[in-house]
């Protein structure tokens, strides 16, 4: 009888362990979730407080473009008039109906450190929309979008050893295509995807 109360003790003791132990995992694991839970919510708190997160807001800088690059200096008297749109590019429409797109300041803070540029291809007629390429960073990647109708005419070739223009000069020599516009320029900026400076400047602070 001493023999077999040994053994029903021992196996008590063992399933009692047993218990304590599962009992104890499942502690831990609702004490760790909950931890990660607020570490995660005190990162989107400070996110949403960080200075610049709501970054671009009413500065003249974000809208205008590089006065030394060559999209400015393609035609003496610099571009006709510079039109954005919701994905946020933008699109400095030239003298000759022909278009240079790129990306605003804000999708280039967006995206972080660029480290590859897919540019389109010369000769290429794309229509309002379609794909034209596409950024990588270190963060993600990001489709570029057509705004206007034509035909790519000239792409920014330094972008594919230097993807790092995006980042440094997204608003001038960080241009991805040259599109020659199927409509006159006049007719084409009066599209209502396009949208001018301040409307722009609306979107982003709806942001």
């Amino acid at each position: 009888m001493s023999k077999k109360k040994d053994i029903n003790q021992l196996v008590g003791n063992f399933i009692s362990k047993m218990f304590r132990n599962l009992i104890n995992a499942r502690i831990s694991t609702r004490v760790g979730s909950q931890l990660a839970k607020n570490a995660i919510g005190a990162r989107i708190n400070a996110a949403k407080v960080a200075p610049g997160v709501s970054f671009m807001r009413f500065n003249s800088s974000n809208f205008k473009l590089n006065t030394d690059s060559f999209v400015h200096k393609y035609k003496e008297e610099g571009p006709k008039f510079i039109k954005f749109t919701e994905e946020h590019e933008w699109v400095a429409f030239q003298r000759d109906d022909s278009v240079f797109v790129g990306i605003t300041q804000y999708a280039s803070e967006a995206l972080g450190e660029a480290t590859f540029v897919e540019l389109p291809e010369v000769g290429e007629t794309v229509e309002v929309g379609e794909s034209i390429g596409s950024v990588e960073s270190v963060k993600s990647a990001s489709e570029i979008y057509s705004p206007v109708a034509g035909e790519i005419v000239a792409v920014n070739e330094e972008l594919e050893s230097r993807p790092q223009l995006i980042n440094d000069d997204p608003m001038g020599n960080a241009w991805i295509a040259q599109i020659k516009l199927n409509e006159p320029a006049e007719v084409v900026e009066t599209q209502e995807s396009l949208l001018n400076e301040t409307q722009y400047e609306e979107l982003l602070d709806s942001n």
